[in-house]
Formats: structure tokens, sequence, C-alpha cells
């Protein structure tokens, strides 16, 4: 296009800086940018938001920070951009220090930028930087929609205060199914499933249909709880009653439930029955049951399926010298200990991995094969 002396529009130039940080491609969005530069594209604001949004997803926030310090007129969307680049990169006391330097411009803060900024909160746990999002949007007469108070309910119940939580849920206007799930889940996560299951029968008394992953938190609520009667329950009205195909994920909730419970032959039976193929995450699951409750048979039949069928990953080795301990039988584990270090032989140094399952090589010599 450039060479033949056509020059490209704002909205080639926006999907290919988008392009450009979807590979995480710097040299060439450091490219582009010149080219927007030459053809005068650097004061649009739609440009400029997606220069900063592909240098902070190149990895060069310091770059994204000095365009958006470029523009003298800055629109919401721009302040708002940078905002969530900070809280998706938990720089939280930027992100604070530009909403500060937003509303001292006499720029208001909308629904996005609050939404942008919430999603720090749950990797820092921050229950002071909620409240204070929480204070603003009461400070600045925002409407509670179903976007922020979503993410609102999201973040409270994510840190635990479930209890904040479920007062901004009440104060919603319109909720969503999102809202919904996100207090089901939280409620899981945080060791209350009959909360969890009173509310899921609520939505489902409202007029809200789940989704497949508000039946997720659900029973993810149930396995944490031991609540075996009321999840087998859900998930067969999950089929039966909402037409769901269920997914690997919620097949693997049943299988943490019925292990929790120490139904280990019932969660065995249900991986070899799945319609679909289970994971090496489901055996590894029930491998860690069988630990729990010193099922040895058991947990030397699950490890050979994951030897037999799956990559070898370290923690198989370890949950069954743990069965062993756990069961008692000392000489079992001692003998296992002494084969996983004889199963490993190591010739001279300077090893490096290949792509060979089980084979790791050495430069020019040596090697260290482990014996399946």
């Amino acid at each position: 296009m450039c060479c033949c002396g056509i020059k490209a529009s704002v909205a080639t130039m926006l999907s290919l800086l988008s392009a450009a940080g979807d590979i995480g491609n710097f040299v060439l969005g450091k490219s582009l940018h010149g080219y927007c530069i030459k053809i005068g594209f650097s004061y649009n604001l739609n440009v400029v938001t997606a220069l900063i949004d592909m240098y902070a997803k190149t990895g060069r926030i310091y770059l994204a920070r000095k365009v958006f310090d470029g523009v003298v007129e800055k629109d919401i969307v721009l302040w708002n951009c940078l905002i969530r680049i900070y809280a998706r990169n938990c720089l939280v006391e930027d992100a604070m220090a530009l909403l500060q330097k937003m509303r001292h411009k006499g720029v208001k803060p909308n629904s996005s930028t609050l939404v942008g900024l919430l999603s720090v909160y749950p990797a820092t746990g921050s229950v002071q930087g909620i409240r204070y999002v929480t204070s603003l949007i009461e400070e600045e007469k925002l409407e509670l929609d179903v976007v922020l108070g979503t993410a609102l309910v999201d973040v409270y119940a994510k840190c635990g205060f479930l209890g904040e939580a479920m007062d901004i849920f009440e104060r919603m206007e319109n909720k969503d199914v999102k809202s919904w799930t996100a207090v089901i889940s939280g409620y899981g996560i945080h060791g209350q499933p009959d909360n969890a299951i009173r509310l899921f029968n609520r939505m489902e008394k409202d007029g809200f249909r789940p989704n497949e992953v508000t039946f997720l938190a659900i029973l993810t609520a149930c396995s944490h709880g031991g609540l075996v009667i009321e999840g087998m329950e859900i998930f067969k009205r999950m089929v039966q009653e909402h037409g769901f195909s269920p997914r690997v994920e919620h097949y693997g909730c049943l299988i943490d439930l019925l292990g929790r419970a120490g139904m280990l032959r019932e969660a065995f039976k249900l991986i070899k029955s799945l319609p679909i193929k289970g994971d090496a995450t489901s055996w590894r699951t029930l491998l860690s049951a069988c630990r729990v409750h010193g099922d040895v048979k058991l947990g030397e039949c699950v490890r050979d399926v994951l030897n037999n069928f799956y990559r070898a990953h370290p923690t198989d080795s370890l949950l069954v010298s743990s069965t062993y301990a756990v069961a008692g039988r000392i000489s079992d584990l001692t003998r296992m200990q002494e084969m996983e270090q004889t199963n490993v032989t190591l010739v001279n140094y300077g090893v490096y991995e290949t792509e060979e399952e089980n084979v790791v090589k050495e430069i020019a010599f040596s090697r260290v094969e482990i014996d399946n």
C-alpha cells in the first residue's frame, strides 16, 4: 500500500496497531508509530489510544505514559485507557495517582473508569481501595448500573467481604446473570455453600437462567462444603432442566466433591465413564483425595493411569509417597524414595531440555534419562 503511494486510513492504522500489540511485536508497533507521526495521525485520539494500548501490550508502559503525556486535550477514553493499563499490571499507586490527576483536571470519572480501576483489587486484597471506589461512586453520583455494580460485587466477593458484596447486590436496580454468579462464586470460595445454594435457588425463582459459569460456581461451592447430595442434584438439573452439556471443569467439580467426601471409588468410576476424555487435572484431583484418605491401592492405580496416558509431573510421585505415609506404609514409602533416586542418572553436567518427553540431553556428550 505504502509502496504504491496510497495513504493508510485511520481504520487501517487502528487495526495494525491492535495486531502489533496482540502479537507483542514492539519493533512493528514502533514503526507504525513513526508512520502515524509522518502522515499526521499522531493527534487523532483514537490512534493515540491505540498507540498507548499497543505499547502496554508490548511491555513498554513507560512509552504508553509518554504518549499519553504528549496529548494536550485528553478525552475520558484516553484517561480510562491508561488507568485500565495500570490496573491490569497491578500498578495500583500509578492508577490511583492518575485518577486523582484526572479529577484535578476537571474530568469526571465514569463507570468505565472505575470498572477498570476495580480490576486490580482482587490481586491486592486492598479493602481500602475498594471502599474508596465505593465512596467515589456516591460522591460523583454515578449510577450503579449493571456493569459497575457487578464489578463492585465481584471484587468485594473475591476479597471475602461478602456482607458488602451482598449490600451492593441488593442495591442494584438491574441485575444480570453475571451479577448473581459473582455473589454465588464468592459464597462458594469463602466457605458458605448454604448461602450459595440459597442465592442460586432465589436466582432461578426470580426468573434468571443460570449459565455454565453459574453452574461451575455453585458446583464448586458444593465441593468445598462437602454437599454431595446437593451437588449431584444441581449437576442433574444442569443437564436435564437447562440442557447444558457438561464440560471437563464441571466433571472436575464432581470428582473433587466425591473425593473430599471419601467416595473415591465413585469418583474413579465417574472419570472412567465420562463421555469426554478426563484431563490430567481430574486424575490428579482424585490422586490427592487418595492421599488424604490413605487409599494406597487406588492411588497406585491412578498414578499408573497418569504415567501411561499423560506427561509425567513431579507431584504425582509426591502424592503417592504421601499416600504411603498417611496409610502407615513406611516400607513402601522408603522403597519409592529409593526408586526415585535411582531412576534419574545424571552423567557429567550442562544439560538442556529438548521437546522429547522424559529426555534431557547434555551438550555434546552426556544425557539424563528418566525411566518410566
